[in-house]
């Protein structure tokens, strides 16, 4: 297992995988099951699925969908859309998803982030934070799919979800988002020095040497969606992972 965790981020879109750019023009990209057998053999140590409309459209998460990622999957993964209640994420939970991901709720109501700390522990919930650039050039958080600004910094709005019960936060650049122009390290560096608990970055990478100046900026551990399913300037879409030698080299 790598020292730093490099994890695919998938999105899921009525049972299909889909990649966006800058959180729009979903693309449809595969089945997320074949994704999960071809990351299987690449032996990833770990994914995180995400839909990106079960908020917006108010819908459960598909539990049936997940249970068949569950019975796949060979190694750990997470799940984020749609969760609003504890019998929901005791469900998820059940089914073998190891931490929940939570983003526009984490907003509307802080409280459930304490809620599943307290009856899970602070290692199974994941506060999202998707953020960009605002009309002054400032770093705000948005939600419902980036389509709502909030006018909270995310370096606040992150000390207030450690504080509340988050054990991880998973932070998105929606400027950078399938972009493949790297990441963007000021938002990194500010967020990641700003709390004591470990930030997941994600949101342009687009070659291995992206992730290592992430790490370098703060963050604990790495995802991308993009960099994971395609390939070449066309992109081509094919479900793929470095090798783990050459990952190493990198995140030394």
């Amino acid at each position: 297992m790598l020292k730093i965790r490099v994890i695919p981020c998938l999105l899921l879109k009525d049972l299909g995988l889909v990649k966006t750019v800058k959180f729009t023009d979903p693309k449809y990209v595969g089945d997320p099951i074949n994704a999960v057998k071809i990351f299987n053999d690449k032996e990833v140590d770990e994914l995180i699925f995400l839909d990106i409309i079960s908020t917006n459209k108010k819908r459960k998460p598909s539990f049936e969908l997940l249970s068949r990622i569950a019975s796949e999957a060979f190694m750990p993964f997470s799940y984020g859309g749609g969760l609003r209640s504890i019998e929901d994420v005791k469900r998820i939970m059940e089914i073998g998803v190891e931490k929940v991901v939570i983003n526009t709720y984490a907003f509307e109501n802080p409280e459930f982030i304490k809620e599943i700390a307290d009856m899970f522990g602070s290692q199974s919930v994941v506060v999202s934070i998707d953020v960009k650039k605002n009309k002054e050039n400032n770093y705000e958080v948005f939600v419902h799919s980036g389509q709502l600004g909030t006018k909270i910094n995310p370096v606040d709005f992150a000390i207030k979800m450690e504080k509340i019960g988050a054990g991880e936060i998973f932070l998105n650049s929606i400027d950078r988002d399938g972009t493949m122009e790297g990441f963007d390290l000021e938002l990194i560096k500010n967020v990641s020095s700003s709390v004591n608990i470990p930030v997941i970055v994600s949101g342009g990478a687009g070659k291995i040497e992206d992730f290592a100046k992430a790490v370098e900026s703060g963050a604990s551990a790495v995802a991308a969606g993009s960099f994971f399913v395609f390939v070449g300037p066309y992109r081509a879409v094919l479900i793929n992972y470095p090798d783990k030698k050459e990952l190493r080299k990198v995140l030394k």
